[in-house]
């Protein structure tokens, strides 16, 4: 099991540390570092920053939302920042939500996600190969262009640039259990928002046609510390956003995923309490059980026990999210 380190997207402003902990992470041996983006800081800027001052750590984004780009503008900056870095790029993508699609892009949330996700990612794979002009039938990503609306002068393109690698690796952040098994079918890796080494059946279906080789790369936070239950409240203050805040009362993926690992009466609560604007209390609904199963939180010791069930299973990557240099380094020395 490899490791990367997953440094998320960027608060209020840029984070200082990350610079110094991706830094440190390629001096320990870690595999990989990996941006995000949410309606804030995008993933392929701070990305390439990295990927300048590092030499050898792949470069992920994990995840870059498909909403953002078309897949052709998603395609060039994988081609561009993989051909800087060297050919060190992991393409993470993923769908994200209807409240973000439609609130923050402004477009609609497709109605066929699968379908969605199939064009998006057959695009890109199109432009990367570069054996020909870029065309796609497809309801959601067609091109040329044959709207109404367009001029119908639209026509098929070859890319310019010649990619550094037509199998650049691409993962998709995927929830549900036909995401996830379409994913086993049309990309190179999968990318969990939950992941417990406890409850691997819960995806054994859906992975059950994965190929050789095929990534597994969740992420999980990590911090060594002493008390326990203190240092979980980061975590479940991230589950109360993403089960509460990331979604609608009566859509929330993160919410159904939680439920469908065992936990659907303390999920609905979770989500009632943030919904009603009592964000604390929603935080504090999140079971220790939950937080501490999708984590590597405590004494070293506690660590090195817990970090062998993560070994044990199919998972190849892990993404940890780690504030201080110590932990990765402890991790690191465990993982060797």
């Amino acid at each position: 099991m490899r490791l990367g380190l997953q440094l998320g997207y960027w608060g209020r402003g840029p984070d200082p540390r990350h610079l110094e902990l991706a830094r440190e992470a390629e001096r320990l041996g870690y595999d990989s570092v990996w941006t995000a983006e949410a309606w804030g800081s995008d993933a392929f800027t701070a990305l390439a920053w990295i990927g300048a001052h590092t030499s050898r750590i792949k470069l992920g984004t994990g995840i870059a939302q498909m909403a953002a780009r078309t897949p052709t503008a998603t395609a060039m900056h994988a081609l561009t920042l993989d051909h800087l870095s060297g050919g060190r790029l992991l393409l993470g993508l993923g769908l994200s939500g209807p409240q973000v699609v439609e609130g923050w892009y402004g477009r609609p949330f497709p109605k066929s996600p699968l379908t969605a996700t199939r064009e998006y990612v057959d695009v890109i794979r199109q432009v990367l190969r570069r054996e020909g002009p870029v065309v796609s039938e497809g309801s959601f990503h067609p091109l040329p262009y044959p709207g109404p609306d367009g001029t119908g002068l639209g026509k098929p393109l070859k890319p310019i640039t010649h990619p550094l690698r037509a199998h650049l690796p691409v993962l998709l952040g995927a929830e549900g259990p036909r995401n996830i098994a379409q994913t086993a079918r049309i990309a190179d890796g999968w990318l969990p928002l939950y992941w417990s080494p406890r409850r691997t059946d819960v995806y054994q279906a859906s992975l059950a046609h994965a190929p050789d080789g095929f990534l597994i790369a969740p992420m999980a936070r990590a911090l060594v510390c002493d008390d326990v239950a203190e240092g979980l409240l980061p975590v479940k203050a991230m589950l109360g956003f993403y089960i509460g805040g990331m979604g609608h009362a009566a859509k929330n993926f993160h919410a159904d995923l939680m439920a469908r690992m065992g936990f659907e009466e303390e999920a609905r609560r979770v989500q009632r309490l943030f919904l009603e604007g009592r964000k604390e209390e929603a935080v504090l609904a999140v079971p220790d059980a939950f937080a501490d199963e999708i984590s590597l939180v405590g004494p070293r010791a506690r660590i090195a026990e817990r970090l062998e069930s993560w070994r044990a299973g199919p998972v190849t990557d892990l993404l940890v999210t780690a504030p201080d240099p110590h932990t990765l380094r402890v991790l690191a020395e465990l993982n060797s």
